[in-house]
């Protein structure tokens, strides 16, 4: 399963389906709490100068509970992108979460005007709601290029964001936009720090930045760390990704997360950084390891 597929899910279902197998004592449930029951030291072991979430669609076979209580242990502040009816779960962990799902899945986006209306209304539906959860973000897409020129696709992201920043300003939320490897979703329009960047500049608000994911970066332009330290002002969120594969963070992949994240810590980032990768081995342990190494 990949995130669109997660994102496209009823979320109403899984939350379902994972509360069951927990009743149940599943496979996944077991295997879960056992994780968390090893994952040891705790909030006080890690040095959190970068706060750390966890990305619930990578590990959608372990119920959110379980997950949520191994973030927790591990030492991480927030389990993210999850539908509404699932941010009141991290709480009772101690935890956040710290991108709430936004008003359109990633194909379908701002950069086509004839989509506006439906998205404003439905972020104007949900920003109270983030806001009252205490999350401190929203996610939204550009949507895919079918045949449109970036330049219109960042005219038309700006005049239909710029429609709910007032809003999102006035509830001290903050909408970010994610960069995202049109090698692996395909089609995808905003697949370029550049492309991104202008959208910010032109919606020209505090409460409107990027999602800037390192793996799906790395995949359309690496330079990661010189694009980073760049465009840090119009950096909002982080997510992490093994290259290739999208699998661990670790010595199997090309990517140095430990100084990735040292750069980011230099730069005085206060936000987050979302572990995105699919574990293949133990979720859990592999969860724990790529919070040590971003442990910057």
């Amino acid at each position: 399963m990949n995130r669109r597929e997660f994102i496209a899910g009823s979320l109403a279902a899984t939350t379902a389906v994972a509360g069951a197998a927990q009743a149940l004592g599943s496979p996944e449930a077991r295997l879960a709490g056992a994780g968390a029951r090893q994952a040891g030291p705790g909030p006080g072991r890690l040095k959190g100068r970068l706060k750390q979430s966890v990305c619930r669609w990578c590990y959608g076979k372990i119920p959110l509970e379980a997950l949520c209580k191994a973030a927790a242990e591990i030492g991480l502040q927030s389990v993210e992108l999850l539908g509404e009816k699932e941010w009141h779960v991290p709480a009772q962990h101690g935890l956040t979460c710290a991108v709430a799902n936004g008003p359109n899945p990633i194909p379908i986006g701002w950069n086509r005007v004839e989509n506006h209306d439906r998205f404003v209304a439905e972020s104007e539906r949900l920003l109270p709601l983030v806001k009252a959860a205490g999350i401190p973000n929203m996610i939204v897409f550009s949507g895919n290029r079918d045949g449109q020129p970036d330049a219109q696709g960042v005219r038309n992201c700006v005049r239909g964001l710029k429609r709910i920043m007032p809003l999102a300003e006035s509830l001290g939320v903050t909408v970010v936009m994610e960069l995202l490897s049109s090698k692996d979703h395909a089609d995808y329009q905003c697949d370029r720090t550049a492309y991104g960047v202008e959208v910010v500049q032109g919606v020209s608000s505090p409460r409107f930045k990027l999602l800037y994911d390192i793996y799906h970066m790395q995949r359309m332009e690496g330079d990661v760390i010189a694009t980073i330290r760049e465009n840090i002002a119009h950096i909002g969120h982080f997510h992490t990704g093994g290259v290739p594969g999208r699998n661990e963070i670790d010595e199997t992949q090309e990517l140095n997360y430990a100084t990735i994240c040292k750069a980011i810590v230099e730069l005085g980032y206060t936000g987050y950084l979302g572990q995105e990768f699919i574990p293949k081995r133990d979720p859990v342990t592999s969860l724990r390891q790529a919070a040590a190494i971003c442990d910057a």
